[in-house]
């Protein structure tokens, strides 16, 4: 007997992908870009401390990470790469007291933003800080569209 398992539809995101420099330009979360492009779209929000992230992402994704299975830092940084994660967001402490130079230099040399989240920012509040600018954008959005039918529907 063979059991199919039926593969995952194309994932949309749930609102519209906000930049990368937009959640930069939130002082309170004291965020900084050690490497590559600020102004990457970010669709998803996603922890993981696995030693592979690569089966577990979608893509666009800003994936965030302590290190605590991070053995081969330039190895990690291609498999993000190829997951298609728009981003790197790595928490200092408990693991490490400082990026490590190794991923830094990965990053850089793959084009893949890296973001140093400081020990006082739990990666919560920047998943939140994310989901609230997508929120905002996804607002946006619906008020446009419907000042767009409110002109139209004026017109005619």
């Amino acid at each position: 007997m063979t059991v199919s398992v039926p593969e995952l539809a194309s994932p949309t995101p749930p609102a519209p992908p906000v930049s990368l420099a937009a959640l930069l330009a939130r002082r309170d979360l004291g965020l900084r870009l050690l490497a590559g492009p600020g102004d990457v779209p970010l669709h998803w929000v996603h922890t993981s401390e696995m030693a592979d992230p690569y089966p577990y992402l979608l893509g666009g994704e800003l994936l965030m990470t302590a290190g605590v299975q991070l053995t081969e830092p330039a190895r990690y940084v291609e498999r993000v790469v190829e997951a298609g994660a728009a981003a790197l967001a790595f928490g200092v402490t408990p693991v490490y007291d400082t990026v490590p130079a190794e991923l830094v230099e990965a990053c850089a040399r793959h084009g893949l933003p890296l973001v140093e989240v400081p020990p006082r920012t739990p990666f919560t509040a920047v998943a939140r800080a994310v989901w609230r600018l997508m929120a905002e954008a996804r607002l946006h959005e619906l008020r446009r569209v419907t000042e767009a039918q409110q002109s139209l529907a004026a017109a005619a």
